[in-house]
């Protein structure tokens, strides 16, 4: 029997540090055999259940796109072999290590958008909360992480879900269906995640005839081109380039921008989102009390 082909891999984690290493063995899928939650919302599936749980989210998804919690288990029952490829990326850069390690997290509560809103125009963090007040979105919607064994994969693709809007700033993508559409080609050439595949195969569908035949004359050009020949995106602290120029971050990833977008009414995501966190929050009233 032949000896199982080795990978390159400059680097390798144990014991919570990342080491130097030459070769490490492939890894072909999760083991789905863990029967007790690795981390906090962590429900483990075996095979039959990630099965069910992949079709039932794939044709909720279909029937109404709105359900983000659908669309999220959809991720992760097919995300297969593509969180080690987008691990290993990772691993291979300086920066996405560093991410590994400290874990940031996109939300209000980890992010000053005040401060951001604050930076010069033409700085990535000022792109970045234009576009949220612009579309009305906020980052605070991402669900978390469920069907995902490996603690370390499933960070990864919450690193990923929670990202998503960078793209749509930094790409000047706003948020309709053939926008969505335009970024689900980019993702899935760029990241390699089944989910957006079927995202960007089945996604044409809710559009019209003339939508339709822009996504594939204009915009399905720009993701096949773009998204196969950037940096690996994953492997970018966002976080610590809020100051950086976004033409220059744009010309170091190697991103242009897609044919302009036709920008529509802005959410309510946003204003829902702050209502939610003002009702939690006690009254100066009872604070005093």
């Amino acid at each position: 029997m032949a000896a199982p082909r080795l990978i390159p891999r400059s680097i390798r984690r144990s014991n919570n540090f990342y080491l130097e290493s030459r070769y490490v063995l492939p890894i072909v899928s999760q083991a789905r055999h863990v029967t007790k939650p690795a981390y906090e919302g962590h429900i483990p599936l075996n095979w039959a259940e990630n099965a069910f749980m992949a079709v039932g989210s794939a044709v909720m998804s279909l029937l109404d796109p709105r359900r983000g919690d659908m669309i999220a288990a959809l991720g992760e029952t097919t995300a297969g072999n593509s969180l080690y490829h987008l691990r290993e990326q990772m691993l291979e850069s300086p920066e996405g290590r560093k991410i590994l390690r400290e874990r940031p997290r996109v939300n209000t509560d980890t992010v000053d958008m005040e401060k951001l809103s604050a930076l010069p125009e033409g700085t990535f963090g000022r792109a970045y909360t234009n576009w949220l007040e612009r579309c009305g979105v906020t980052p605070d919607t991402r669900e978390p992480v469920h069907y995902i064994d490996d603690p370390e994969l499933a960070y990864v693709i919450q690193r990923y879900r929670e990202c998503h809007d960078f793209y749509h700033a930094l790409c000047n993508l706003p948020v309709n269906v053939e926008s969505e559409l335009a970024l689900k080609w980019f993702e899935f050439v760029h990241f390699g995640l089944p989910m957006a595949g079927l995202g960007a195969v089945f996604g044409p569908l809710r559009l019209n005839a003339e939508k339709r035949e822009r996504l594939f004359r204009e915009y399905i050009p720009w993701a096949l081109r773009c998204g196969s020949t950037a940096k690996p995106l994953i492997t970018v602290y966002w976080e610590e380039r809020w100051e950086q120029n976004i033409v220059d971050m744009k010309q170091e990833l190697g991103i242009w921008d897609p044919p302009p977008a036709v920008w529509s009414k802005a959410l309510k995501e946003s204003q829902k989102a702050k209502e939610k966190r003002q009702a939690r929050m006690p009254d100066s009233a009872s604070i005093k009390s």
